[in-house]
């Protein structure tokens, strides 16, 4: 697998970077309905969106040769997902790459994810990934995540339910 390098930091709630997020969104949103995919839709994410995933957890942008690459949503708990944890986890949302950033952007993106995790002494990286995405599956299955449960019933914005297959790995 190739490793690009990219440079990460720390999204801020400057006006810069939440549109930057919403572009990341916006064009994987697009890329999915081309590929057929019924997950993301242009314009579902706001900057308040982003705002509020900055105060409240962490969101990360990558750069690959000053262009930006991705970014990645870290949360330290997914209720609407999990249920009630003990703090034993970080969770993984919207990893995001831009198109023609270089390959393994997305697999690196996913790293650095669960490098924050283990250096905040959590022992697992979850994430949830839409259960109609069988392909997005086998992507996190191939980054070493095993499925670990099924929430039928996740509820989305707008009180809109959908289902996931949740997944995780232990770090080391």
């Amino acid at each position: 697998m190739i490793t690009p390098h990219l440079e990460f930091r720390q999204a801020t709630d400057d006006p810069a970077d939440p549109a930057t997020l919403v572009g990341l969104y916006d064009g994987a949103a697009r890329w999915m309905q081309e590929s057929g995919i019924d997950q993301w839709k242009p314009g579902e994410k706001s900057e308040d969106h982003f705002r509020l995933r900055i105060k409240e957890g962490e969101v990360w942008i990558a750069y690959a040769r000053g262009e930006v690459a991705g970014a990645y949503e870290l949360w330290w708990e997914d209720e609407p997902a999990w249920g009630e944890q003990p703090p034993v986890a970080g969770y993984v949302h919207r990893l995001m790459t831009e198109r023609g950033a270089p390959a393994g952007t997305g697999r690196a993106l996913l790293t650095h994810a669960e490098q924050r995790v283990a250096a905040q002494g959590r022992a697992l990286c979850r994430l949830d990934c839409v259960s109609s995405n069988p392909r997005l599956r086998t992507y996190y299955e191939r980054a070493g995540y095993t499925v670990v449960g099924e929430q039928p019933f996740k509820e989305g914005a707008g009180g809109s339910k959908y289902g996931v297959t949740l997944m995780e790995r232990r770090l080391s």
